[in-house]
């Protein structure tokens, strides 16, 4: 008995969506015509329609899982990349700043980048990927330390730059500032002349997983740009929280 048309469409996406979780981190249009067995053109429209569904995404390369199944792996307490999720989001926020964006996490007492979009100028342009720099003089580091329940290590807080905090009490009343602000703003205390604005980003459940920032210099970042930078940098952050399963509950809430 032949199946009815809808079914027969429903097993061919079905089949698509397979292939595309089967590797990663992403596969071609050909190799999910190869792998599905279907014609070509049928596949590309099905993908479509699976990328209007969020089923699928599409990616440098081919497609990859799209944000339903994203959201479902954080939830679920998975591992997805989070470097990888957050890429396009970074992008974005390069295009618009046209300054050094990170992604960063709190490792051992520290903040460690752990993806980068580099400035479109020359200077600024400094790697900081795999880098480590101190919770307490950066931006991305008050994000992590106000919102996360990460502590910092022991002993006296090492001096970085003239501005750098050194009192424990002052680096209190600023970190409830991030709190009441939901940004940190970080000028002079990483190196002089280095300013820096860093958003928290929240998986489902309201539990904080990493921080973006936008950096660069002081004479580029001025008052004007920096207020640009935070706005965009919040903006960024909240839609990469909104992909991993976050979800507002009140205006002003994590």
């Amino acid at each position: 008995m032949a199946r009815p048309a809808g079914t027969q469409a429903v097993d061919r996406a079905a089949q698509l969506v397979a292939a595309v979780l089967e590797d990663g981190p992403t596969r071609s249009l050909a190799e999910l015509v190869a792998a599905s067995g279907l014609p070509k053109s049928t596949a590309s429209r099905l993908l479509h329609s699976l990328e209007r569904g969020g089923l699928v995404e599409r990616a440098a390369g081919g497609f990859r899982p799209g944000p339903l199944f994203v959201r479902f792996a954080w939830r679920s307490g998975g591992d997805a990349d989070l470097a990888t999720i957050a890429q396009p989001h970074l992008e974005r926020l390069g295009a618009e700043t046209g300054e050094t964006v990170n992604l960063g996490v709190a490792r051992a007492g520290a903040v460690e980048q752990i993806a980068q979009v580099d400035s479109r100028y020359v200077l600024g342009g400094t790697n900081w990927v795999g880098r480590r720099v101190p919770l307490h003089a950066s931006a991305l580091g008050k994000v992590l330390l106000a919102f996360g329940g990460t502590t910092l290590p022991t002993g006296r807080l090492e001096s970085f730059a003239p501005a750098t905090v050194t009192s424990r009490s002052r680096l209190g009343r600023q970190l409830a500032e991030v709190r009441r602000d939901g940004v940190a703003v970080t000028v002079d205390e990483l190196e002089p002349g280095l300013v820096a604005v860093a958003a928290p980003v929240w998986r489902a459940g309201s539990q904080l997983v990493a921080a973006i920032s936008v950096s660069g210099p002081a004479h580029r970042l001025d008052l004007e740009r920096l207020s640009e930078a935070r706005d965009a940098c919040a903006l960024r952050a909240g839609e990469l929280s909104a992909a991993l399963g976050h979800r507002r509950t009140r205006e002003g809430a994590a």
